[in-house]
């Protein structure tokens, strides 16, 4: 299962990347998100961050790993627990005007059981991503 956003600002790639590639950032532009700690690391990767996320009414908690940084490029995290593999990757490049476009998917894989959940979670991973899209503009603009 996939989300994928685009936000566009008129901030540099350079303030953009320091921003959102500190991962415990989330707690200011993904409404889902509880709280996001870095466990051990320093940014780069094999960074280790835990995430816990309210979803469908439950909390639940991911341990987050940069598994790719490339400076005001790209960063990708690979998140976990018993029963959910995700990957969240960032994309990001300059416009013309100075500012910068921010591509942001994520992966969801739940096992076997991806195809039921998929449908069954849909309207709730969209919503999800609309509220996650508006929150990182809200937050790129106050940057």
């Amino acid at each position: 299962m996939r989300l994928e956003r685009t936000v566009t600002t008129d901030k540099p790639v350079e303030r953009v990347f320091a921003y959102l590639a500190d991962f415990t950032t989330t707690t200011e532009w993904d409404p889902g998100t509880v709280e996001t700690v870095r466990v051990s690391g320093d940014g780069g990767p094999g960074t280790r961050y835990r995430n816990t996320s309210k979803f469908a009414g439950r909390e639940t908690e991911l341990t987050y790993t940069v598994v790719e940084r490339e400076q005001n490029q790209k960063i990708a995290l690979r998140g976990q627990n018993k029963t959910v593999k995700a990957l969240d990757t960032m994309t990001f490049t300059p416009t013309t005007t100075g500012g910068t476009e921010v591509r942001y998917s994520a992966d969801f894989d739940f096992g076997v059981l991806t195809p039921v959940l998929g449908l069954l979670l849909r309207p709730f991973f969209t919503r999800l991503g609309d509220e996650a899209e508006r929150g990182m503009r809200e937050a790129l603009e106050r940057l």
